[in-house]
């Protein structure tokens, strides 16, 4: 595996690949690698010649109040990981490479990223993401970049991203990993101390408790955000937000007639941690979109045990 710092070096690479007729995945992330992680790199893996893992911390995402300072990082861990998946180029480029002197371009995009994370964090999130991810695409030119469904308001930002701009890149999002607990992986679940980290198990037993009755046949939205609500009240969760959006355009729904986002965010002991399913009109045993693979032993707090079986999100 190679690392690679500078854009020429990674054009370079990809074009030699792309004469070779070789297909390029891209895995765009920002390091502190975890199952989910390595589960969009090995999909990549499978389906591409070439495999470029993107390992840059996007200081255009953070609010001055966010973790932008202390978000883990460790790039020799992570370097070792990918190359054990077979990653060809790990591209882990300085901030002045991406954002070099001058630089004065963000993309906006309207709409979707009003809600859920985009009024949480603040319009500056997804500008960042939207920027940072075309840039990427525009530096690696990939045939298919993987993202997870964890972070599904990021996945809806991108593909109108890439439709609006008529960029030549297919994307895959893939399904969210969780560990045998429930819980989401996320790279800022090292943030959690003992307590916490089994009080953020109460974010996935609350979808599961709302999906339940979706699939049961209620549809009514209220009656389902109750059910999540009493299941993250008990656990003495404050939530940043729990709602129950369309699948494609974020607009609210009274009902889970078509396909609805149920997502949520919390403050948990230090950290901020998001959690979603996604609940369809007509659910039944074999039909659930995007079932989460878990991991089949609990994790320490601090360190998710890994394995090589389970596909899922970062």
């Amino acid at each position: 595996m190679k690392i690679l710092r500078t854009i020429p070096e990674v054009r370079a690479a990809v074009r030699e690949a792309k004469a070779n007729n070789q297909t390029v995945g891209l895995v765009p992330t920002m390091g502190a690698f975890h199952e989910g992680h390595l589960s969009l790199m090995r999909r990549a893996r499978e389906e591409n010649g070439l495999v470029v893992v993107s390992l840059f911390v996007n200081p255009t995402q953070f609010a001055p109040n966010e973790d932008l300072s202390t978000y883990p990082r460790d790039e020799a861990r992570d370097a070792a990981q990918a190359e054990a998946e077979g990653v060809d180029i790990l591209f882990a480029p300085a901030p002045d490479e991406v954002y070099p002197h001058g630089f004065a371009t963000s993309i906006h995009v309207t709409g979707i990223t009003d809600v859920l994370d985009g009024a949480s964090r603040g319009a500056h999130h997804f500008d960042g993401v939207a920027t940072v991810v075309a840039k990427l695409f525009g530096i690696v030119r990939p045939d298919v970049a993987y993202f997870g469904q964890k972070d599904a308001q990021q996945v809806l930002v991108v593909r109108r991203v890439v439709r609006d701009l008529d960029l030549d890149v297919r994307i895959e999002a893939c399904p969210i990993v969780r560990e045998a607990d429930g819980l989401a992986m996320s790279s800022r679940n090292v943030y959690l101390d003992p307590a916490a980290r089994q009080q953020a198990t109460a974010l996935n037993r609350a979808l599961d408790a709302a999906q339940a009755l979706h699939n049961g046949g209620e549809r009514d939205a209220d009656l389902i955000l109750a059910a999540a609500r009493d299941v993250l009240d008990a656990a003495g969760i404050r939530t940043e937000y729990l709602e129950l959006r369309d699948a494609e355009t974020l607009e609210p729904v009274a009902n889970t007639s078509r396909d609805a986002l149920l997502a949520v965010a919390a403050h948990v002991g230090a950290a901020r941690l998001i959690d979603n399913h996604l609940l369809t009109g007509h659910p039944s045993e074999h039909d659930r979109i995007s079932e989460p693979s878990r991991i089949s032993e609990p994790a320490h707090p601090a360190e998710p045990r890994r394995t090589s079986e389970q596909n899922g999100t970062r």
